[in-house]
């Protein structure tokens, strides 16, 4: 039988990459013998989606499908697909997925998209076909959101990816200058990536455990541009880090993190806010978001550029103006200090505190693995197709805590943790 290749890898990461891959399936997913894994990938990850399926059978997983992506494939459908093509998504890819999750299989994916991708097409057929996409994946995002399984996310460095963010550099120099700052954000240039996530972990499990505790009724926000008063959902828990899922998995969703996280209440977001990084959002990238809230909805908005696509954001569905995420990031974070702007969520998330408008998490209340549907309504859970990140805390930006009775207490100033 011929030997069967893997695509080379850039010089001088093949060993990192494989810790990369030991980090996602042993910290992410903390994947457990006999599940299955879903994974999904650019063809450009091939190397790391290689290795993490190496890592992944070791570790005792039963089987493993990946399913592939192609930029230009995807680009072939804006240039040549007609126009009534962009409201079909693959339900029946989706609700295969699904049914894998519910029969126990984790889910990985390897990000690292082209952030510019879909710049220059049709904004509106971009927005239907993502609209059409995020209606049919329902039913397997709500597994996800809900915790129901073990899942993670894993960032590799595609060309495109680092063309985006070093234009001045050689492909090659740009590549590997993305790698070096990945292997940082994720621990793996640590000489034991493994214990370096356990001591992160408890970092941020000793801080969501004491925001919990405090049970702030809302957070305000005020900076440059910015007086935002946040609202937090009846019962709420913070998380970050590690997170145990339904199946009793406890595993690290995004890989890098620095946030802890909460769940605002959908109709007590008042006041203006402007966002401190650009937010790369369906191949777009989108400058100087300012909002307006009144009664948790954005009531004005507006962008230096992309507002046309932040416009189609915000009016995906009703619950696309509203917030399903507060998040905080002290301004010291890794991925800040690092000073680069990664064009990715998973990466500038972690570099500032954050809101997210759209799909609220049910994990991020104290009985979250028993709410229903019901209460985690009625107590303010936000429900929505989209869930989008942007960033909104920086080194100028302080935060208090503001108590039921109305007293407040500082949480950051300057960005940073108060006590």
């Amino acid at each position: 039988m011929d030997q069967i290749t893997t695509p080379p890898a850039p010089p001088g990461t093949r060993e990192s990459l494989a810790r990369l891959a030991d980090v996602a399936v042993r910290v992410g997913l903390n994947l457990r013998p006999g599940q299955e894994v879903v994974m999904t990938a650019s063809i450009d990850a091939l190397p790391l989606a290689r290795l993490i399926t190496d890592a992944a059978y070791k570790a005792g997983a039963s089987l493993v499908t990946t399913l592939f992506s192609d930029d230009q494939q995807a680009l072939s459908r804006f240039r040549h697909a007609s126009p009534e093509a962009f409201d079909t998504a693959p339900a029946w890819l989706f609700d295969g997925m699904a049914e894998a999750f519910r029969r126990g299989a984790a889910r990985l994916a390897i990000v690292g998209e082209d952030p510019s991708l879909l710049a220059g097409q049709d904004a509106a057929l971009v927005a239907r076909a993502n609209r059409a996409r995020a209606q049919a994946y329902r039913p397997a995002l709500e597994l996800i959101t809900t915790s129901a399984i073990n899942w993670s996310l894993v960032p590799y460095a595609s060309p495109a990816w680092a063309r985006a963010m070093f234009p001045e550099l050689p492909e090659a120099a740009a590549v590997e200058k993305l790698w070096a700052a990945i292997f940082a954000a994720t621990r793996v240039d640590t000489p034991d990536p493994l214990a370096a996530w356990e001591a992160h972990n408890a970092v941020l499990m000793s801080r969501r455990r004491r925001l919990t505790e405090r049970n702030y009724a809302a957070l305000r926000f005020r900076g440059p541009g910015t007086d935002l008063t946040v609202g937090l959902a009846e019962g709420h828990a913070w998380m970050g880090g590690q997170s145990t899922a339904l199946n009793g998995i406890t595993g690290n969703p995004n890989l890098p993190t620095e946030e802890v996280f909460t769940t605002p209440h959908a109709a007590r977001t008042q006041g203006h806010v402007v966002a401190t990084k650009p937010l790369a959002y369906q191949g777009t990238l989108i400058r100087d978001i300012r909002v307006r809230f009144e009664g948790g909805v954005i009531v004005e908005a507006s962008a230096s550029t992309g507002q046309e696509v932040l416009e189609r954001m915000i009016g995906s569905d009703a619950g696309a103006r509203r917030l399903g995420e507060v998040a905080l990031v002290p301004a010291s974070s890794p991925i800040s200090q690092s000073g680069l702007l990664f064009l990715n969520t998973l990466f500038d998330e972690n570099a500032a505190s954050h809101i997210a408008l759209g799909q609220a998490y049910s994990k991020c209340f104290v009985d979250g693995d028993t709410i229903t549907q019901d209460d985690f309504a009625a107590r303010g859970g936000n429900s929505s197709l989209i869930h989008v990140d942007w960033m909104i805390g920086s080194a100028q930006v302080d935060v208090d805590g503001i108590a039921a009775d109305g007293t407040s207490e500082p949480v950051m100033r300057a960005g940073e943790w108060a006590s």
